[in-house]
């Protein structure tokens, strides 16, 4: 069975109050970028990733790992680690996942959703605080990110 990623991406015009959002660290390297193939650390759980060509709607695999894999993997990576802290704010029937960068671009914010279909991230309305939207931007996908 094939699993798919519908999100669309955002640059920020400014961040909104993000005292009370639930927040995750996430650090991850990149073994390959096309296709993407990913190591992930999310506070304590650990994913390879595999996502293929796309920008709005792509094919994605997770499969768990354990820290002592993610680890020996990590070492393995090429480019940068990536590393940032993700809020999860609530927008109507969405959940928006807004991604503060350390690493390797301190100060980058990028906002993510995701949709159950295409037609409902076409017909998406932002909030007013989101600027640009760079879904179409390949230049803004983190296995990107990882190469400056």
């Amino acid at each position: 069975m094939k699993n798919y990623e519908i999100e669309r991406k955002y640059l920020i015009r400014s961040t909104p109050d993000l005292s009370s959002c639930p927040s995750h660290e996430i650090e991850q390297a990149y073994l390959c970028t096309e296709p993407v193939v990913r190591v992930r650390r999310q506070d304590e759980e650990y994913y390879l990733t595999y996502k293929a060509k796309g920008l709005m709607i792509r094919e994605e695999y997770n499969l768990p790992l354990t820290r002592e894999a993610y680890l020996h993997l990590r070492a393995k990576a090429d480019g940068k680690r990536i590393v940032k802290r993700r809020y999860l704010i609530p927008f109507g029937d969405y959940t928006i996942e807004l991604d503060e960068f350390s690493e390797p671009i301190p100060g980058l914010w990028l906002a993510e959703v995701e949709f159950p279909s295409e037609e409902a991230a076409r017909t998406f309305t932002p909030p007013d605080w989101f600027a640009e939207d760079v879904t179409d931007s390949p230049r803004y996908h983190n296995s990107n990110l990882s190469k400056l």
